[in-house]
C-alpha cells in the first residue's frame, strides 16, 4: 500500500510541469514555445532570455509564471540611467549615521524568487557586475556585505543580442534563449479575442498550480533523471554544431544535461530519450540568425517530432500562399480557372492526408496540436474552392 501511495504521489508531481505550461499559455495566443522555455528555466533553476520586439507578451508571461508557483516577483525596465538602488533597494540613512552600510531590500530584487529585467543589456556596468554574482552564486555583493539571495530564476528580455564583448559574460550565464516572433496573420483574430477577454476582466489572477516547495522537489527529480541513453548523441551534436560554426562555451555544454533532464521531467519521464535533446535549440544559438541554423541541424540529426513540426510549418506557409493566390482570381468563370481550382483542390486533399499521417507517425501531443491548426486552414481553403466551383 505504501508503494502504491508513493507511486501516486510521484505521478501527481510529474504531472505538475505540463499543467503549469498549459495554464501559463492559456490567456496568450501562439506562445507555447515561450511557455515551455519558462517551465524549463524553473525546472532547472536556470535563467532565460526572450529575444524579440516589444509587445509580444514577454513580461506578462513571466508575471503569470510567478503567480502560478506562488513566488515573490520583482520586475523592472532597465535603462542606462537606472540606479542600483532601484533594483537592490536604497541605503538605510539611519544605519548610515551609525556607521553601518545597510540596504532596505524589502520588495526589491534581493528578496524575490522570480525576477524579470526588461532590456537587461541597457543596464549600467555597476548593475551588470552585481548581476553576475547573483546569477551564478545567488550572492549579492554590497560593499563589504555578502547577501545571499533566494533567487530561483531570472528572466530577461532584449530587442537585440548584445555585440559588446563586455556583455558576453552576462549573456553566457543566461542558459536558455528564445527568439520571440510576432504572431502570423492567421493568429490575429485569436489575438484580438484573447486581448479583449483580458481587457474586460475575463482572465483574472491565476491560482497557483504548484508551490515553490513542489518546484524544489521537481528540481531534485531533474537531478535524478537517467541521462545515459542520450550522452553519446549529445556529444555528436556538439561536434556537428561546432563543424557548422556554432560554438558553445564549456559552461553551456556542461549545463546541457540539466536542460535535457528537465525536458524529460516536463514530459513525465525519469529517463531521457533522444527527443529531449531538442532543448539544444534554446541553448546553442547565439544570435537570431543562428536560431534557424540550429533548428535545421536538429531536424536533420534528431529522430524527434521536431521534423514533423518543421514540415507542418512549411505546409502552413504554403497553404496560406494558395489562399492568397485563389483570392486573386477574377470572378469570371473560365476553363482555366476551373481547371486550376480543381487541380489545387486535389493537391490540398493529398496534403491533408499527409498531415493526418504525421499525427499517426509521431504520436506526439504538440504535433497533433499543430496539425489540427493546419487541417483547419486546409479545410477553410478547400471550402472556398468548393464555393467557387459551385
Amino acid at each position: 500500500m505504501k508503494s502504491l501511495v508513493s507511486n501516486r504521489g510521484m505521478q501527481k508531481i510529474l504531472e505538475m510541469p505540463s499543467l503549469f505550461v498549459k495554464e501559463l499559455e492559456r490567456p496568450f495566443v501562439g506562445r507555447y514555445e515561450e511557455a515551455k522555455l519558462i517551465a524549463l528555466a524553473l525546472l532547472t533553476r536556470e535563467h532565460a532570455i526572450l529575444i524579440g520586439e516589444p509587445g509580444t507578451a514577454k513580461s506578462a508571461m513571466i508575471r503569470r509564471a510567478a503567480q502560478l508557483v506562488g513566488a515573490r516577483f520583482f520586475s523592472y525596465l532597465m535603462t542606462k540611467f537606472t540606479e542600483p538602488s532601484e533594483l537592490f533597494g536604497p541605503l538605510d540613512i539611519n544605519a548610515l549615521k551609525e556607521g553601518r552600510y545597510v540596504r532596505i531590500t524589502k520588495g526589491k530584487l534581493p528578496e524575490a524568487d522570480i525576477v524579470f529585467l526588461d532590456e537587461i543589456f541597457k543596464a549600467s556596468s555597476a548593475i551588470l557586475n552585481a548581476l553576475l554574482s547573483i546569477l551564478n552564486e545567488r550572492v549579492f555583493f554590497d560593499g563589504y556585505t555578502e547577501i545571499v539571495v533566494p533567487l530561483w530564476s531570472l528572466f530577461s528580455a532584449t530587442n537585440e543580442v548584445p555585440e559588446d564583448p563586455e556583455l558576453e559574460a552576462l549573456y553566457d550565464r543566461i542558459l536558455l534563449r528564445q527568439y520571440v516572433r510576432p504572431l502570423s496573420d492567421n493568429m490575429w483574430k485569436d489575438l484580438l479575442e484573447a486581448a479583449w477577454a483580458i481587457e474586460i476582466g475575463k482572465v483574472g489572477v491565476p491560482q497557483p498550480v504548484m508551490t515553490l516547495e513542489e518546484l524544489k522537489r521537481l528540481y531534485d527529480l531533474v537531478l535524478q533523471v537517467d541521462l545515459s541513453p542520450i550522452k553519446s548523441k549529445l556529444l555528436k551534436l556538439f561536434a556537428v554544431l561546432e563543424s557548422k560554426g556554432i560554438h558553445l562555451t564549456d559552461r553551456r555544454k556542461a549545463k546541457c544535461l540539466k536542460a535535457v533532464a528537465a525536458h524529460a521531467i516536463l514530459n513525465g519521464r525519469l529517463k531521457a530519450v533522444e527527443e529531449d535533446l531538442i532543448v539544444i535549440k534554446n541553448i546553442a544559438p547565439h544570435d537570431i540568425e543562428e536560431f534557424e541554423k540550429v533548428s535545421i541541424i536538429l531536424s536533420e540529426e534528431l529522430k524527434t517530432p521536431y521534423k514533423y513540426l518543421r514540415e507542418l510549418e512549411e505546409i502552413k506557409a504554403s497553404v496560406r500562399e494558395i489562399e492568397n493566390y485563389i483570392a486573386s482570381f477574377p470572378r469570371i468563370d473560365s476553363r482555366f480557372i476551373v481547371y486550376r481550382l480543381t487541380e489545387i483542390y486535389r493537391d490540398l486533399e493529398t496534403t491533408r492526408e499527409r498531415v493526418l499521417a504525421m499525427v499517426s507517425e509521431s504520436s506526439n501531443e504538440q504535433v497533433e496540436r499543430e496539425a489540427t491548426d493546419v487541417i483547419a486552414l486546409i479545410d477553410r481553403v478547400m471550402g472556398r474552392i468548393r464555393e467557387r466551383l459551385s
